[in-house]
Protein backbone atom coordinates (compact mmCIF):
# COMPACT_ATOMS: atom_id res chain seq x y z
CA UNK A 1 0.00 0.00 0.00
CA UNK A 2 1.35 3.74 -0.74
CA UNK A 3 1.68 6.02 1.90
CA UNK A 4 -0.43 9.02 1.82
CA UNK A 5 3.34 11.12 0.70
CA UNK A 6 3.76 8.79 -1.94
CA UNK A 7 0.39 8.75 -2.85
CA UNK A 8 -0.43 12.89 -2.94
CA UNK A 9 3.11 13.37 -4.49
CA UNK A 10 2.02 10.77 -7.30
CA UNK A 11 -1.22 13.14 -7.79
CA UNK A 12 0.86 16.01 -8.25
CA UNK A 13 3.30 14.14 -10.96
CA UNK A 14 -0.36 13.26 -12.63
CA UNK A 15 -1.46 16.77 -13.08
CA UNK A 16 1.48 17.80 -15.24
CA UNK A 17 0.49 15.20 -17.66
CA UNK A 18 -2.49 14.84 -19.90
CA UNK A 19 -2.15 11.14 -19.87
CA UNK A 20 -1.72 9.36 -16.79
CA UNK A 21 0.83 6.87 -18.14
CA UNK A 22 3.27 9.41 -18.90
CA UNK A 23 3.91 9.96 -15.37
CA UNK A 24 4.74 6.37 -14.87
CA UNK A 25 8.26 6.72 -14.72
CA UNK A 26 8.34 9.87 -12.08
CA UNK A 27 5.79 8.28 -10.21
CA UNK A 28 8.36 4.90 -9.74
CA UNK A 29 10.81 7.71 -8.71
CA UNK A 30 8.14 8.62 -5.91
CA UNK A 31 8.31 5.40 -4.74
CA UNK A 32 11.78 4.82 -4.74
CA UNK A 33 12.80 8.13 -2.50
CA UNK A 34 10.19 6.83 -0.07
CA UNK A 35 11.53 3.41 -0.02
CA UNK A 36 14.78 3.38 -1.83
CA UNK A 37 13.37 0.49 -4.02
CA UNK A 38 9.92 -0.02 -5.86
CA UNK A 39 8.33 -3.65 -4.25
CA UNK A 40 5.78 -5.67 -5.91
CA UNK A 41 2.85 -4.37 -3.94
CA UNK A 42 3.60 -0.72 -4.53
CA UNK A 43 4.42 -1.11 -8.13
CA UNK A 44 0.57 -2.52 -8.88
CA UNK A 45 -1.02 0.27 -6.20
CA UNK A 46 1.00 3.12 -8.54
CA UNK A 47 -0.01 0.74 -11.79
CA UNK A 48 -3.88 0.99 -10.83
CA UNK A 49 -3.52 4.83 -9.91
CA UNK A 50 -1.98 4.92 -13.91
CA UNK A 51 -5.15 2.95 -15.19
CA UNK A 52 -2.18 0.51 -16.40
CA UNK A 53 -1.41 -3.28 -15.89
CA UNK A 54 1.15 -3.97 -12.96
CA UNK A 55 3.03 -5.97 -16.32
CA UNK A 56 3.24 -2.86 -18.44
CA UNK A 57 4.62 -0.34 -15.47
CA UNK A 58 6.59 -3.09 -14.83
CA UNK A 59 7.93 -3.55 -18.68
CA UNK A 60 8.87 0.52 -18.10
CA UNK A 61 10.69 0.19 -14.41
CA UNK A 62 13.17 -2.82 -15.98
CA UNK A 63 13.77 -0.15 -19.11
CA UNK A 64 14.90 2.09 -16.98
CA UNK A 65 18.27 0.94 -15.22
CA UNK A 66 18.14 3.62 -12.45
CA UNK A 67 14.64 2.39 -10.92
CA UNK A 68 15.64 -0.42 -8.53
CA UNK A 69 13.16 -3.55 -8.38
CA UNK A 70 15.36 -5.15 -5.49
CA UNK A 71 16.73 -3.77 -2.63
CA UNK A 72 19.48 -1.60 -2.62
CA UNK A 73 22.26 -0.60 -0.27
CA UNK A 74 21.83 2.80 1.38
CA UNK A 75 24.70 4.09 -1.48
CA UNK A 76 24.93 3.22 -5.00
CA UNK A 77 27.93 2.57 -6.75
CA UNK A 78 27.63 3.38 -10.46
CA UNK A 79 30.58 2.25 -12.50
CA UNK A 80 30.61 4.36 -16.28
CA UNK A 81 31.17 1.18 -18.89
CA UNK A 82 31.55 3.14 -22.02
CA UNK A 83 34.32 2.74 -24.22
CA UNK A 84 35.72 5.90 -22.71
CA UNK A 85 35.94 5.05 -19.47
CA UNK A 86 36.91 1.10 -20.28
CA UNK A 87 40.16 2.57 -22.00
CA UNK A 88 41.59 4.60 -19.45
CA UNK A 89 40.88 1.39 -16.62
CA UNK A 90 37.36 1.15 -15.61
CA UNK A 91 37.59 -3.11 -15.63
CA UNK A 92 40.47 -2.21 -13.09
CA UNK A 93 37.88 0.38 -10.79
CA UNK A 94 35.41 -1.90 -10.64
CA UNK A 95 38.14 -5.05 -10.14
CA UNK A 96 38.95 -3.08 -6.73
CA UNK A 97 35.87 -2.14 -5.78
CA UNK A 98 34.51 -5.38 -5.35
CA UNK A 99 37.46 -6.44 -3.98
CA UNK A 100 37.28 -3.57 -1.36
CA UNK A 101 33.79 -3.81 -0.58
CA UNK A 102 33.75 -8.00 -1.04
CA UNK A 103 31.14 -8.27 -3.62
CA UNK A 104 30.44 -8.76 -7.08
CA UNK A 105 28.50 -6.34 -9.78
CA UNK A 106 25.13 -6.26 -8.56
CA UNK A 107 25.67 -7.09 -5.38
CA UNK A 108 25.04 -5.32 -1.97
CA UNK A 109 27.62 -5.24 1.50
CA UNK A 110 26.20 -7.52 4.28
CA UNK A 111 25.84 -4.15 5.85
CA UNK A 112 23.79 -2.78 3.45
CA UNK A 113 25.88 -0.01 3.13
CA UNK A 114 26.77 -0.66 -1.15
CA UNK A 115 25.14 -1.78 -3.97
CA UNK A 116 27.83 -1.83 -6.77
CA UNK A 117 26.58 -1.65 -10.67
CA UNK A 118 27.48 -0.33 -13.84
CA UNK A 119 25.78 2.24 -16.34
CA UNK A 120 26.22 2.60 -19.64
CA UNK A 121 27.26 6.25 -19.74
CA UNK A 122 27.91 8.73 -16.71
CA UNK A 123 28.35 11.64 -19.61
CA UNK A 124 31.83 12.12 -18.25
CA UNK A 125 34.25 10.92 -20.68
CA UNK A 126 36.46 13.96 -20.07
CA UNK A 127 37.32 12.59 -16.59
CA UNK A 128 37.01 8.66 -17.43
CA UNK A 129 37.18 6.26 -15.73
CA UNK A 130 34.22 7.45 -14.00
CA UNK A 131 31.74 6.41 -11.42
CA UNK A 132 28.66 7.79 -9.76
CA UNK A 133 27.88 7.22 -5.72
CA UNK A 134 24.21 8.61 -5.04
CA UNK A 135 24.66 11.33 -6.92
CA UNK A 136 28.08 12.69 -6.60
CA UNK A 137 30.71 12.47 -9.40
CA UNK A 138 33.90 11.25 -8.90
CA UNK A 139 36.56 10.90 -12.11
CA UNK A 140 38.91 10.39 -13.34
CA UNK A 141 39.26 8.06 -10.38
CA UNK A 142 41.98 6.38 -9.02
CA UNK A 143 42.43 3.69 -7.48
CA UNK A 144 44.79 5.01 -5.01
CA UNK A 145 42.20 7.11 -4.44
CA UNK A 146 39.31 4.49 -3.15
CA UNK A 147 39.28 4.24 0.36
CA UNK A 148 38.97 7.98 0.71
CA UNK A 149 36.11 8.07 -1.65
CA UNK A 150 34.31 5.30 0.08
CA UNK A 151 35.23 6.79 3.66
CA UNK A 152 32.64 9.47 2.04
CA UNK A 153 29.68 7.72 2.32
CA UNK A 154 29.09 5.99 6.01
Amino acid sequence: MLTSDETTEILEELSHYEHKQAASVEALLVVQRHRGWVPDEALQDVAAMLDMSAEELDGVATFYNLIFRQPVGRHVILVCDTVSCWVMGYEEILAQLGQRLGIGLGQTTADGRFTLLTIPCLGACDRAPAMMIDDDLHGPVQVEALDEILARYP
